[in-house]
Protein backbone atom coordinates (compact mmCIF):
# COMPACT_ATOMS: atom_id res chain seq x y z
CA UNK A 1 0.00 0.00 0.00
CA UNK A 2 2.39 2.32 -0.82
CA UNK A 3 4.83 1.87 1.90
CA UNK A 4 2.31 2.15 4.69
CA UNK A 5 2.01 0.14 7.63
CA UNK A 6 -1.13 -2.12 7.41
CA UNK A 7 -3.97 -2.15 9.91
CA UNK A 8 -2.77 -5.00 11.78
CA UNK A 9 0.71 -3.14 11.88
CA UNK A 10 -0.43 -0.60 13.74
CA UNK A 11 -2.21 -2.95 16.08
CA UNK A 12 0.76 -4.64 16.75
CA UNK A 13 2.64 -1.29 17.19
CA UNK A 14 -0.07 0.09 19.65
CA UNK A 15 -0.40 -3.39 21.65
CA UNK A 16 2.89 -2.50 22.28
CA UNK A 17 3.42 0.44 23.10
CA UNK A 18 0.58 -0.65 25.50
CA UNK A 19 2.78 -3.23 26.78
CA UNK A 20 0.25 -5.67 25.98
CA UNK A 21 1.04 -9.24 25.12
CA UNK A 22 -0.74 -11.27 22.26
CA UNK A 23 -2.77 -12.66 25.44
CA UNK A 24 -2.83 -9.66 27.56
CA UNK A 25 -4.55 -8.31 24.41
CA UNK A 26 -6.67 -11.39 23.43
CA UNK A 27 -8.13 -11.41 27.60
CA UNK A 28 -8.92 -7.89 26.98
CA UNK A 29 -10.92 -8.20 23.76
CA UNK A 30 -12.75 -11.57 24.67
CA UNK A 31 -10.61 -13.32 21.42
CA UNK A 32 -8.05 -15.91 21.61
CA UNK A 33 -4.66 -15.39 20.92
CA UNK A 34 -4.25 -17.10 17.76
CA UNK A 35 -6.71 -14.35 16.23
CA UNK A 36 -4.08 -11.72 17.93
CA UNK A 37 -1.43 -13.04 16.40
CA UNK A 38 -3.45 -13.52 12.55
CA UNK A 39 -4.18 -9.60 13.13
CA UNK A 40 -0.68 -8.91 14.00
CA UNK A 41 0.49 -10.23 10.90
CA UNK A 42 -2.14 -9.24 8.65
CA UNK A 43 -3.83 -12.26 8.45
CA UNK A 44 -6.63 -11.32 9.59
CA UNK A 45 -8.44 -8.05 8.54
CA UNK A 46 -10.34 -5.51 10.26
CA UNK A 47 -13.12 -4.92 7.84
CA UNK A 48 -15.88 -4.45 10.20
CA UNK A 49 -16.33 -0.72 11.65
CA UNK A 50 -17.83 -2.35 15.34
CA UNK A 51 -14.33 -4.91 15.45
CA UNK A 52 -12.11 -2.05 14.75
CA UNK A 53 -13.71 0.09 17.16
CA UNK A 54 -13.82 -2.49 20.19
CA UNK A 55 -9.86 -2.77 19.14
CA UNK A 56 -9.21 1.09 18.93
CA UNK A 57 -11.23 1.22 22.57
CA UNK A 58 -9.05 -1.71 23.90
CA UNK A 59 -5.97 -0.41 22.61
CA UNK A 60 -7.11 3.51 24.05
CA UNK A 61 -6.58 5.04 20.49
CA UNK A 62 -9.10 6.49 17.71
CA UNK A 63 -9.97 3.88 14.62
CA UNK A 64 -8.91 6.83 12.78
CA UNK A 65 -5.60 6.54 13.91
CA UNK A 66 -5.25 2.53 13.22
CA UNK A 67 -6.50 3.27 9.54
CA UNK A 68 -4.10 5.80 9.11
CA UNK A 69 -6.83 8.02 7.94
CA UNK A 70 -6.17 12.03 8.91
CA UNK A 71 -10.28 12.67 8.84
CA UNK A 72 -12.38 10.76 11.45
CA UNK A 73 -14.56 8.60 10.56
CA UNK A 74 -17.10 9.12 13.12
CA UNK A 75 -20.36 7.44 12.84
CA UNK A 76 -23.51 9.86 11.94
CA UNK A 77 -26.52 9.31 9.31
CA UNK A 78 -25.82 12.31 6.71
CA UNK A 79 -29.27 12.09 5.71
CA UNK A 80 -30.60 13.25 8.90
CA UNK A 81 -27.54 16.14 8.78
CA UNK A 82 -28.73 17.26 5.68
CA UNK A 83 -32.35 17.40 6.41
CA UNK A 84 -31.52 19.66 9.67
CA UNK A 85 -29.18 22.32 7.46
CA UNK A 86 -30.94 22.59 4.45
CA UNK A 87 -34.43 23.98 6.09
CA UNK A 88 -32.91 27.02 7.10
CA UNK A 89 -32.09 27.19 3.73
CA UNK A 90 -35.53 26.39 2.19
CA UNK A 91 -36.95 28.54 4.61
CA UNK A 92 -34.56 31.61 3.41
CA UNK A 93 -35.35 30.60 -0.18
CA UNK A 94 -39.07 30.76 0.68
CA UNK A 95 -39.04 34.41 1.70
CA UNK A 96 -39.17 35.88 -2.16
CA UNK A 97 -37.77 39.47 -2.28
CA UNK A 98 -40.12 41.06 -4.41
CA UNK A 99 -42.95 40.26 -1.33
CA UNK A 100 -40.93 41.42 1.29
CA UNK A 101 -41.24 44.54 2.94
CA UNK A 102 -38.49 47.25 2.37
CA UNK A 103 -39.03 48.86 5.66
CA UNK A 104 -37.78 47.92 9.00
CA UNK A 105 -34.39 46.02 7.80
CA UNK A 106 -30.86 46.89 9.16
CA UNK A 107 -29.39 48.22 6.37
CA UNK A 108 -26.50 45.83 4.86
CA UNK A 109 -22.80 46.74 4.24
CA UNK A 110 -21.95 45.82 0.90
CA UNK A 111 -18.37 45.59 1.36
CA UNK A 112 -19.02 43.82 4.45
CA UNK A 113 -21.70 41.27 2.28
CA UNK A 114 -19.13 40.77 0.05
CA UNK A 115 -16.37 39.36 2.61
CA UNK A 116 -18.93 36.88 3.83
CA UNK A 117 -19.43 36.14 0.37
CA UNK A 118 -16.20 35.21 -0.13
CA UNK A 119 -16.03 32.88 3.30
CA UNK A 120 -18.92 31.27 1.72
CA UNK A 121 -17.35 30.50 -1.79
CA UNK A 122 -13.93 29.16 -0.25
CA UNK A 123 -16.09 26.78 1.92
CA UNK A 124 -17.58 25.24 -1.21
CA UNK A 125 -14.36 25.45 -3.23
CA UNK A 126 -13.25 23.12 -0.06
CA UNK A 127 -16.09 21.16 0.15
CA UNK A 128 -17.02 22.05 3.41
CA UNK A 129 -20.59 22.06 2.71
CA UNK A 130 -22.36 22.02 6.31
CA UNK A 131 -20.64 25.34 7.35
CA UNK A 132 -21.75 26.44 3.61
CA UNK A 133 -24.90 25.80 4.39
CA UNK A 134 -24.91 27.42 8.14
CA UNK A 135 -23.58 30.70 5.87
CA UNK A 136 -26.10 30.69 3.66
CA UNK A 137 -29.38 31.31 4.96
CA UNK A 138 -28.26 35.02 6.43
CA UNK A 139 -26.27 35.62 2.97
CA UNK A 140 -29.85 35.00 1.23
CA UNK A 141 -31.51 37.40 3.58
CA UNK A 142 -29.59 40.26 3.23
CA UNK A 143 -29.69 39.45 -0.52
CA UNK A 144 -32.88 40.86 -0.47
CA UNK A 145 -31.34 44.40 0.31
CA UNK A 146 -31.49 47.32 -2.21
CA UNK A 147 -27.62 47.95 -1.06
CA UNK A 148 -26.51 44.89 -2.36
CA UNK A 149 -25.36 44.23 -6.05
CA UNK A 150 -26.93 42.25 -8.79
CA UNK A 151 -23.49 40.49 -9.22
CA UNK A 152 -23.77 39.83 -4.98
CA UNK A 153 -27.21 38.59 -5.40
CA UNK A 154 -26.06 36.44 -8.81
CA UNK A 155 -23.34 34.83 -6.40
CA UNK A 156 -25.04 33.78 -3.15
CA UNK A 157 -28.16 31.86 -5.87
CA UNK A 158 -25.22 30.68 -7.60
CA UNK A 159 -23.59 29.04 -4.31
CA UNK A 160 -27.42 27.99 -3.18
CA UNK A 161 -27.80 26.19 -6.14
CA UNK A 162 -24.55 24.36 -6.58
CA UNK A 163 -24.27 22.80 -2.93
CA UNK A 164 -28.34 21.95 -3.29
CA UNK A 165 -27.42 20.22 -6.89
CA UNK A 166 -24.57 18.62 -4.42
CA UNK A 167 -27.05 17.27 -1.68
CA UNK A 168 -29.59 16.02 -3.94
CA UNK A 169 -32.06 19.05 -3.34
CA UNK A 170 -33.36 19.34 -6.71
CA UNK A 171 -35.95 21.53 -6.67
CA UNK A 172 -34.13 24.15 -3.67
CA UNK A 173 -31.16 23.74 -6.49
CA UNK A 174 -33.66 24.78 -9.48
CA UNK A 175 -35.12 27.53 -7.72
CA UNK A 176 -31.57 29.27 -6.89
CA UNK A 177 -30.59 28.91 -9.90
CA UNK A 178 -33.34 30.53 -11.69
CA UNK A 179 -33.62 33.30 -9.32
CA UNK A 180 -29.38 33.52 -10.59
CA UNK A 181 -30.59 33.56 -13.84
CA UNK A 182 -33.29 36.22 -13.52
CA UNK A 183 -30.99 38.87 -11.89
CA UNK A 184 -28.41 38.45 -14.49
CA UNK A 185 -30.17 39.07 -17.58
CA UNK A 186 -32.00 41.92 -15.99
CA UNK A 187 -28.16 43.53 -15.78
CA UNK A 188 -27.82 42.90 -19.95
CA UNK A 189 -24.00 41.92 -18.43
CA UNK A 190 -23.19 38.80 -21.02
CA UNK A 191 -20.77 38.10 -18.35
CA UNK A 192 -22.81 37.52 -15.24
CA UNK A 193 -25.33 35.85 -17.47
CA UNK A 194 -22.40 33.20 -18.07
CA UNK A 195 -21.86 32.84 -14.47
CA UNK A 196 -26.03 32.15 -13.84
CA UNK A 197 -26.08 30.16 -16.46
CA UNK A 198 -23.97 27.48 -15.32
CA UNK A 199 -25.16 26.78 -11.71
CA UNK A 200 -29.39 26.66 -14.00
CA UNK A 201 -27.44 23.84 -16.48
CA UNK A 202 -26.61 21.67 -13.79
CA UNK A 203 -29.74 22.02 -11.70
CA UNK A 204 -31.75 21.04 -15.23
CA UNK A 205 -29.26 18.46 -15.38
CA UNK A 206 -30.29 17.14 -12.18
CA UNK A 207 -34.01 17.18 -12.50
CA UNK A 208 -33.47 15.13 -15.67
CA UNK A 209 -33.84 17.90 -18.17
CA UNK A 210 -30.59 17.13 -20.23
CA UNK A 211 -31.19 18.87 -23.51
CA UNK A 212 -33.00 22.08 -21.67
CA UNK A 213 -29.18 22.37 -19.80
CA UNK A 214 -27.14 21.80 -23.09
CA UNK A 215 -29.13 24.32 -24.57
CA UNK A 216 -28.70 26.88 -22.42
CA UNK A 217 -25.00 26.27 -22.22
CA UNK A 218 -24.87 26.67 -25.51
CA UNK A 219 -27.49 30.20 -25.46
CA UNK A 220 -24.79 31.67 -22.94
CA UNK A 221 -21.71 30.47 -24.49
CA UNK A 222 -22.41 32.08 -27.72
CA UNK A 223 -23.34 35.17 -25.33
CA UNK A 224 -20.44 35.16 -23.79
CA UNK A 225 -17.85 35.27 -26.47
CA UNK A 226 -20.25 35.14 -30.26
CA UNK A 227 -18.48 33.59 -32.82
CA UNK A 228 -16.66 36.01 -34.35
CA UNK A 229 -12.54 37.16 -34.93
CA UNK A 230 -12.82 39.06 -31.63
CA UNK A 231 -11.48 36.53 -29.11
CA UNK A 232 -12.69 38.54 -26.58
CA UNK A 233 -10.92 38.76 -22.80
CA UNK A 234 -9.56 36.39 -20.87
CA UNK A 235 -12.37 36.11 -18.26
CA UNK A 236 -14.77 35.72 -21.41
CA UNK A 237 -12.88 32.94 -23.21
CA UNK A 238 -12.62 31.37 -19.55
CA UNK A 239 -16.32 31.61 -18.93
CA UNK A 240 -17.29 30.47 -22.76
CA UNK A 241 -15.22 27.51 -22.19
CA UNK A 242 -16.67 26.84 -18.59
CA UNK A 243 -20.06 26.51 -20.42
CA UNK A 244 -19.19 24.61 -23.60
CA UNK A 245 -17.81 22.05 -21.27
CA UNK A 246 -20.63 21.81 -19.39
CA UNK A 247 -22.84 21.38 -22.61
CA UNK A 248 -20.43 18.50 -23.54
CA UNK A 249 -21.24 16.85 -20.60
CA UNK A 250 -25.25 17.15 -21.48
CA UNK A 251 -24.55 16.16 -25.11
CA UNK A 252 -24.78 11.83 -25.82
CA UNK A 253 -23.31 12.36 -29.21
CA UNK A 254 -19.81 11.68 -29.13
CA UNK A 255 -18.43 13.61 -31.95
CA UNK A 256 -20.63 16.64 -31.06
CA UNK A 257 -18.94 16.31 -27.14
CA UNK A 258 -15.57 15.61 -28.71
CA UNK A 259 -15.99 19.27 -30.93
CA UNK A 260 -17.49 21.00 -28.12
CA UNK A 261 -14.91 19.59 -25.65
CA UNK A 262 -12.22 20.98 -28.74
CA UNK A 263 -13.32 24.37 -29.09
CA UNK A 264 -12.86 24.73 -25.51
CA UNK A 265 -9.46 23.72 -25.05
CA UNK A 266 -8.73 26.59 -27.89
CA UNK A 267 -10.23 29.07 -25.95
CA UNK A 268 -7.91 28.35 -22.65
CA UNK A 269 -3.92 28.28 -22.17
CA UNK A 270 -2.20 25.23 -20.98
CA UNK A 271 -0.77 26.22 -18.10
CA UNK A 272 -3.87 28.01 -16.56
CA UNK A 273 -6.24 26.51 -13.94
CA UNK A 274 -9.08 26.33 -17.05
CA UNK A 275 -7.12 24.02 -18.95
CA UNK A 276 -7.34 21.69 -16.26
CA UNK A 277 -10.84 21.93 -15.86
CA UNK A 278 -10.91 21.25 -19.82
CA UNK A 279 -8.93 18.22 -19.12
CA UNK A 280 -11.08 16.65 -16.32
CA UNK A 281 -14.72 17.42 -18.26
CA UNK A 282 -13.10 15.91 -21.05
CA UNK A 283 -12.14 12.89 -18.89
CA UNK A 284 -15.50 12.65 -17.43
CA UNK A 285 -17.09 13.14 -20.84
CA UNK A 286 -15.45 10.03 -22.12
CA UNK A 287 -16.38 8.28 -19.06
CA UNK A 288 -19.99 9.42 -19.92
CA UNK A 289 -19.64 7.97 -23.32
CA UNK A 290 -18.64 4.89 -22.13
CA UNK A 291 -14.91 4.54 -23.23
CA UNK A 292 -13.80 4.10 -19.59
CA UNK A 293 -10.34 2.34 -20.28
CA UNK A 294 -9.76 5.44 -22.35
CA UNK A 295 -10.94 7.51 -19.73
CA UNK A 296 -8.45 5.88 -17.10
CA UNK A 297 -5.64 6.63 -19.91
CA UNK A 298 -6.47 10.26 -20.06
CA UNK A 299 -7.28 10.75 -15.60
CA UNK A 300 -3.56 9.12 -15.48
CA UNK A 301 -1.90 11.42 -17.68
CA UNK A 302 -4.17 14.73 -16.27
CA UNK A 303 -3.09 13.64 -12.61
CA UNK A 304 0.55 14.05 -13.46
CA UNK A 305 0.35 17.14 -14.82
CA UNK A 306 0.95 20.27 -12.24
CA UNK A 307 -2.38 22.21 -13.49
CA UNK A 308 -4.26 19.37 -11.78
CA UNK A 309 -3.38 20.55 -7.89
CA UNK A 310 -4.73 23.92 -9.34
CA UNK A 311 -8.31 22.76 -9.14
CA UNK A 312 -10.33 23.27 -6.12
CA UNK A 313 -10.54 20.56 -3.84
CA UNK A 314 -14.72 20.48 -4.58
CA UNK A 315 -13.97 20.04 -7.83
CA UNK A 316 -11.25 17.33 -7.37
CA UNK A 317 -13.42 15.21 -5.25
CA UNK A 318 -16.26 15.66 -7.37
CA UNK A 319 -14.51 14.18 -10.70
CA UNK A 320 -12.61 11.00 -8.87
CA UNK A 321 -15.70 10.06 -8.06
CA UNK A 322 -16.58 10.00 -12.07
CA UNK A 323 -13.00 8.28 -12.09
CA UNK A 324 -13.53 5.75 -9.76
CA UNK A 325 -16.64 4.61 -11.38
CA UNK A 326 -14.21 4.40 -14.95
CA UNK A 327 -11.89 2.19 -12.75
CA UNK A 328 -14.84 -0.39 -11.89
CA UNK A 329 -16.24 -0.49 -15.70
CA UNK A 330 -12.86 -1.24 -16.94
CA UNK A 331 -12.60 -3.64 -14.32
CA UNK A 332 -9.62 -2.59 -11.95
CA UNK A 333 -11.44 -2.67 -8.38
CA UNK A 334 -8.32 -1.30 -7.19
CA UNK A 335 -7.98 1.30 -9.29
CA UNK A 336 -11.95 2.28 -8.33
CA UNK A 337 -10.66 2.42 -4.60
CA UNK A 338 -7.78 4.03 -5.02
CA UNK A 339 -10.07 7.01 -6.32
CA UNK A 340 -12.54 6.79 -4.25
CA UNK A 341 -9.88 6.78 -1.30
CA UNK A 342 -8.29 10.07 -2.88
CA UNK A 343 -11.48 11.57 -3.44
CA UNK A 344 -12.13 11.69 0.67
CA UNK A 345 -9.02 12.59 1.65
CA UNK A 346 -9.30 16.09 -0.33
CA UNK A 347 -13.00 16.32 0.77
CA UNK A 348 -14.56 14.14 3.30
CA UNK A 349 -18.10 15.31 2.31
CA UNK A 350 -18.20 14.11 -1.17
CA UNK A 351 -17.86 10.81 -0.39
CA UNK A 352 -19.46 10.40 2.84
CA UNK A 353 -22.42 12.98 2.48
CA UNK A 354 -23.25 13.27 -1.08
CA UNK A 355 -25.70 11.19 -2.28
CA UNK A 356 -23.82 10.24 -5.27
CA UNK A 357 -20.12 9.88 -3.70
CA UNK A 358 -22.31 7.45 -1.43
CA UNK A 359 -23.77 5.48 -4.61
CA UNK A 360 -20.11 5.26 -5.64
CA UNK A 361 -18.83 3.72 -2.46
CA UNK A 362 -21.76 1.38 -1.86
CA UNK A 363 -20.68 0.19 -5.68
CA UNK A 364 -16.90 -0.08 -5.08
CA UNK A 365 -17.49 -1.83 -2.51
CA UNK A 366 -20.05 -3.99 -3.61
CA UNK A 367 -18.18 -5.10 -7.01
CA UNK A 368 -14.34 -5.60 -5.26
CA UNK A 369 -13.61 -9.04 -5.24
CA UNK A 370 -11.65 -8.10 -1.86
CA UNK A 371 -13.20 -4.54 -0.69
CA UNK A 372 -10.81 -2.50 1.12
CA UNK A 373 -10.79 -2.17 4.57
CA UNK A 374 -10.63 1.52 4.75
CA UNK A 375 -13.47 1.85 2.53
CA UNK A 376 -15.71 -0.89 4.24
CA UNK A 377 -14.83 1.04 8.23
CA UNK A 378 -16.08 4.04 5.59
CA UNK A 379 -19.26 2.60 4.58
CA UNK A 380 -19.72 1.50 8.03
CA UNK A 381 -19.32 4.50 9.62
CA UNK A 382 -20.96 6.27 7.58
CA UNK A 383 -24.07 3.97 7.26
CA UNK A 384 -23.69 3.75 3.65
CA UNK A 385 -25.98 0.12 2.83
CA UNK A 386 -26.08 -2.14 -0.14
CA UNK A 387 -22.38 -2.28 -0.01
Amino acid sequence: MNGEPSVGRRVAYWRTRRRLTQQMFADRLGKSKSWVDKVDRGVRRLDRWSVLREVADALDVTPDLLLGEATPLTPHHPADEQAATLDPVRAALTRHPGLLPPQGCAPVDPDRYQLRLAHADAAYQHARYPALLRLLPGLLDDAHHHDITADQRVQVYRLTAQVTVKLGATELAWLAADRALAVATATDDPMLGAVAAVPFGQALRAAGRPRAAFETAITAAHQVAPLTDDPGTAAERSACAALLVQAAAEHGDPPTARDLLDDAITLTEPDEPGRAAVDAAKVTATVALGDHRAAVDLHETLTAQPGWRDLPIEHRAAYLLDVAGAYLAAGDPRGASRALRDADRLAPTEVRVRPAGRAVLADVLARSPSPDPHLVALAEAARVTGA
